[in-house]
């Protein structure tokens, strides 16, 4: 007489799962902890506790996706840096006017003067910083109304 399918000789259930997902689980079992090593990923545990019904397991599980998915979520801001020159009579303009997150960041005087007419103009590099936001599709910087608006009024001249 055989046994019935899923059942060995003896009775015993045999359930057909993936060794490497289980490992964590039944040293959850075990001991109480969650261990999963640094290459096996998460989601393969939650599939196996899910399986099994183990829900304080399922929640730990989530709970560690969770974190690993704000934490990979989180990058470094970055920024984009510009230089510009200018003469002593534009330097309040230029920087009372910067818009669309510009930053002043630093004035260097570039130490050369010209003569205009008769006046004496000093010239200077005035570094400006920008904050860049990354997005899934890379680092983008979007415009603001105010620069859109500009930009078309200057492709129309």
């Amino acid at each position: 007489m055989s046994a019935p399918p899923g059942q060995d000789e003896t009775g015993a259930y045999l359930i057909d799962r993936d060794p490497t997902y289980f490992g964590p689980v039944l040293n959850y079992l075990r001991h109480g902890k969650l261990v999963i090593n640094k290459d096996l990923a998460e989601e393969g545990v939650l599939e196996e506790a899910e399986f099994y019904n183990i829900t304080s397991l399922i929640k730990l599980v989530k709970d560690k996706i969770r974190e690993r998915d704000s934490k990979t979520s989180q990058v470094p801001v970055k920024h984009v840096y510009r230089v510009l020159q200018c003469q002593e009579e534009e330097l309040t303009q230029m920087v009372s006017t910067m818009s669309d997150g510009w930053k002043f960041e630093q004035l260097v005087s570039i130490g050369s003067s010209y003569n205009y007419g008769s006046e004496d103009q000093a010239e200077f590099l005035c570094v400006v910083s920008k904050e860049l936001h990354n997005s899934p599709y890379g680092t983008t910087s979007e415009p603001s109304e105010k620069a859109k608006i500009l930009q078309e009024r200057g492709s129309r001249m």
